[in-house]
């Protein structure tokens, strides 16, 4: 099955450059965008590629920026799983009943520009809102395959640090569009739902917040934030060989739709990468 991206936050990816930066905490590192239960296969597979992701300097902002992407993937056969889109984890099927577990990184934000090697995202527009540090975080996720075209999936994102930053629940529909032995075209639409915990660190304006950045007090509830539509195009160059395009569109709704700090309500997204698979 096709798994659902935590897009939201729109992470950044991490690049060569940066690598020696972060390598004590490359475990966690690694983990910036986790996934549902990875597909199955007959073996041991390990991936490895790069490219670059176009996302919004934070959620809500209207200013983008490329940031170049490594890609990392080693699945077992027998369910475990090391990768830097789906984390550190486990995952297997019972019937059409897809479950998975996963250790992750909730990247942080900070509260001015951040360039393009780095983990972390922001913007000089938030500038006296303070940074909000990145958390580990486990990541549970369930789907079930209704038919061969339609799967349903249901992900929680819990902080095991940072546990203030709040939890989030992911639930969404893939389909595969069109399948071809040289292409593979898939379908995702995801709706996101967060905390006030959650709501308050990433849509909210505290008193103090409010008086150091300009921004006007605003309490955020609990509540569905935002509804994401992505596209996946993979093209086989040859069985290992694969160039992989997704284009997405985030619409941010409920009380992130009206914070203060958000300066654009929908933002596409995209990326371009080339993997090979040993």
């Amino acid at each position: 099955m096709r798994n659902i991206e935590l897009r939201h936050k729109f992470p950044p990816s991490l690049s060569g450059r940066n690598l020696k930066k972060i390598v004590p905490g490359i475990i966690l590192a690694l983990l910036a965008t986790p996934t549902l239960a990875a597909e199955q296969q007959q073996g041991n597979a390990l991936t490895l590629g790069g490219g670059v992701d176009v996302a919004p300097r934070y959620s809500g902002s209207d200013k983008s920026r490329a940031t170049t992407a490594l890609v990392l993937d080693y699945s077992m056969a027998n369910g475990f799983f090391i990768s830097s889109t789906r984390g550190i984890g486990y995952g297997n099927n019972i019937g059409k009943l897809d479950y998975s577990a996963a250790l992750s990184y909730r990247a942080g934000r900070k509260d001015r520009n951040v360039d393009s090697d780095s983990v972390s995202y922001g913007s000089d527009e938030l500038r006296g809102m303070g940074d909000v540090k990145g958390s580990a975080i486990g990541v549970p996720g369930l789907g079930y395959r209704v038919t061969d075209w339609l799967n349903v999936q249901l992900q929680a994102e819990v902080p095991i640090s940072e546990r203030s930053n709040g939890t989030a629940l992911h639930f969404g529909i893939t389909s595969p569009l069109y399948t071809s032995p040289k292409n593979s075209v898939t379908l995702a639409l995801t709706g996101s739902w967060g905390t006030s915990q959650y709501m308050q660190t990433y849509y909210g304006v505290s008193a103090s917040q409010s008086a150091a950045s300009g921004f006007a007090q605003y309490d955020a509830r609990s509540g569905i934030y935002a509804y994401n539509m992505n596209i996946d195009w993979t093209y086989k160059l040859t069985p290992d060989w694969s160039v992989v395009t997704a284009a997405g569109y985030t619409q941010l709704t409920g009380d992130a739709h009206n914070s203060p700090i958000v300066q654009r309500k929908s933002s596409p997204t995209g990326s371009l990468k080339v993997t090979y698979r040993f």
